[in-house]
């Protein structure tokens, strides 16, 4: 099913004009309506902080409020022009900012957000990609900061034989549909070469079925997983990466590990999927 609704996530305090253009490029290729959001708290102090008078207090209120207006006004500017249906969405909210873009994804196929890192000193503007994407139960499309159009031509999706992979994979369906090259890739180990290749030629085979034509390639480890891929999408001239999302949970903050992180921190557009 190709995707009709598609959330652009904005940072709010930030430009979002990276996001925004490959969030109306997708949108009109995919014919989708676009949900614009964002969100934020009030500032949290803990005990033990200076005393905040309650000026102080507000005047931040304030500054947080005029904020969501600016990522409003800049949603509104951007897709002044566009053909297709929008909508906005914000709020200023005690809840934590992941679960408040977790229960209004229930609105749509994909959320496009920012790859940029959650600064951990601002959870009253920001949200951390590993909180938002374990609770969203929609895929997520991070965009990079590079300013580049991405073109979705060149797709490698890296497998790794878990529900993670193969839900991400078939939740980037629509995306793989649009695609001029898919590479289905599995890094193993040397004895397990030919079974990982027998796991990626039934990939392909299924993907066969979507009429999305891709390459089967596994490939020994060398013991550096995430450096080997790096270097596999510099060769393929990867537009894009679909991955399962993977990591462990500490007290509410999602912690990436292993080729997940490195995606994220080598400032690739990623599909990710938990």
């Amino acid at each position: 099913m190709p995707y009709r609704t598609l959330i652009a996530h904005l940072d709010v305090g930030k430009s979002n004009q990276e996001l925004l253009r490959v969030a109306m490029d997708l949108g009109a290729r995919c014919d989708a309506r676009l949900v614009g959001i964002a969100a934020c708290q009030p500032i949290q102090f803990t005990y033990g902080d200076d005393y905040i008078d309650g000026r102080t207090m507000a005047a931040c209120q304030d500054e947080l409020r005029a904020e969501l207006r600016t990522a409003e006004a800049e949603f509104r500017e951007a897709l002044k022009d566009n053909p297709l249906p929008v909508e906005w969405r914000s709020s200023y909210t005690i809840d934590a900012l992941p679960d408040y873009l977790a229960s209004e994804a229930r609105c749509a196929d994909l959320i496009v957000t920012s790859l940029a890192a959650a600064d951990p000193f601002d959870s009253s503007r920001h949200t951390s990609i590993g909180d938002l994407v374990v609770r969203a139960g929609r895929p997520l499309l991070a965009v990079p900061h590079s300013g580049a159009r991405i073109p979705f031509d060149r797709i490698l999706v890296a497998w790794k034989d878990t529900r993670e992979a193969r839900r991400a994979v078939a939740e980037a369906l629509p995306l793989l549909a649009l695609a001029k090259h898919v590479t289905v890739l599995e890094i193993a180990e040397q004895d397990d070469v030919p079974t990982a290749l027998s796991r990626v030629q039934d990939v392909t085979q299924w993907l066969a079925l979507h009429r999305v034509k891709a390459v089967p390639l596994a490939v020994a480890s060398n013991g550096a997983d995430a450096v080997q891929l790096g270097s596999i999408l510099n060769e393929q001239e990867t537009d894009l990466v679909v991955a399962g999302a993977y990591g462990h949970n500490r007290l509410r903050e999602w912690a990436f590990g292993g080729v997940t992180h490195a995606l994220l921190q080598g400032g690739r557009c990623a599909l990710l999927s938990h």
